[in-house]
């Protein structure tokens, strides 16, 4: 039957790959925190102090092993104990199965380094800063790239010896290294901006004007620190792009029959995004935790510092949480990318029709 719609069984066949890939994602997100050999409930008993004599202290921390379900206990809740005293492990299938089990009732669990704060909340908090940082960049980075790129190959000239160069000067330069030159030369040397932090540090979050005036005002400099490299990117790759399909045989073809002008740049550009699309997918899947070593050069409160805390940390429940975030996102981008490019490209139309 599927062999009557191509596009459907494309993105079956897609979808079924990405599933794939999400199993085995979840899998190595379990099991990848967990080789280090030191104990993170220690980190919530260290900030507990000397103020509990041993044996309360033993009480407290055999109850928060008992909630992260670090050790075994049996029907009625009580903990198992070894022939020592000492309470037994869990596995770490055990403890797999019900962490799978936590992420699809939306729960990934306490904080081991912001106990008893749930980590649902944190990202909750961090995941607004860091959208507001990155989708804001990466559209207009994209568009504009884009746009610059596409008249540059088209136009050629004066504006591509300038422009060209300029771009591939601007996406040669790391992120890190913009950023730090940027706040050197806009906050340090000349005192234009605020180097650190999304707002005022006297100001509480909120929807008052005070506070977005000083949240836009701490923006500015992340935001450029990743638009302008973002852009020049974008606009090498359409102008290359560009240049390539205005010298294959389908536009010679349609300049010798005569179409509109307008009618074959259409042609060109709708096939010259099919790439770009791609880059700004993994742009988009990418942006949860893309953000991660500007928003620590600037002290931005993203996801990205989180998730540089919980790993500080070894806050289990945190970095789970947040690399989970991650994959569905930079999964789900990837897989809307593809439904679109099986409507767009004609190509893969050809290919499933000629698979079969």
């Amino acid at each position: 039957m599927l062999k009557q719609y191509p596009t459907a069984r494309y993105i079956l066949h897609r979808g079924g790959w990405y599933f794939l890939t999400f199993l085995v994602a979840v899998t190595i997100n379990f099991f990848l925190p967990r080789l280090g050999a030191s104990n993170p409930v220690d980190i919530i008993m260290g900030k507990a102090g000397s103020g509990l004599d041993t044996e309360a202290a033993r009480e407290k921390e055999e109850s928060y092993l008992k909630e992260f379900g670090l050790v075994q206990v049996d029907a009625t809740g009580t903990i198992l104990r070894g022939p020592d005293g000492k309470p037994l492990k869990s596995s770490n299938v055990s403890q797999f199965f019900n962490y799978v089990k936590m992420c699809f009732q939306g729960d990934f669990g306490t904080s081991f380094q912001k106990y008893p704060k749930k980590v649902t909340t944190i990202i909750a908090e961090a995941v607004p800063w860091t959208l507001a940082l990155q989708l804001p960049t990466i559209m207009f980075g994209w568009i504009v790239g884009n746009v610059l790129g596409a008249l540059a190959a088209y136009r050629r000239g004066v504006f591509d010896r300038v422009f060209f160069p300029l771009a591939l000067l601007l996406s040669a330069v790391p992120f890190f290294a913009f950023g730090m030159l940027l706040v050197y030369v806009c906050a340090i040397k000349n005192g234009w901006l605020p180097a650190m932090g999304g707002y005022a540090g006297d100001l509480v979050p909120g929807f008052n004007f005070d506070f977005f005036k000083s949240a836009g005002y701490h923006y500015i400099l992340p935001f450029f620190s990743i638009f302008l490299i973002l852009a020049g990117g974008q606009a090498i790759g359409m102008r290359s792009m560009g240049i390539y399909e205005l010298g294959t045989d389908y536009i010679k073809y349609a300049k010798w029959l005569g179409i509109k002008e307008n009618k074959i740049l259409l042609y060109l550009f709708r096939n010259a995004m099919l790439p770009q699309l791609t880059g700004l997918a993994l742009s988009l899947g990418g942006m949860i935790g893309g953000a991660l070593i500007t928003e620590m050069i600037f002290s931005y409160p993203g996801l990205g510092m989180a998730i540089l805390s919980a790993i500080q940390g070894q806050d289990y429940p945190m970095i789970q949480g947040c690399t989970l975030l991650v994959t569905i996102s930079v999964l789900i981008a990837n897989f809307t990318v593809d439904i679109l490019i099986g409507f767009l490209d004609p190509r893969v139309k050809a290919g499933q029709m000629g698979g079969n």
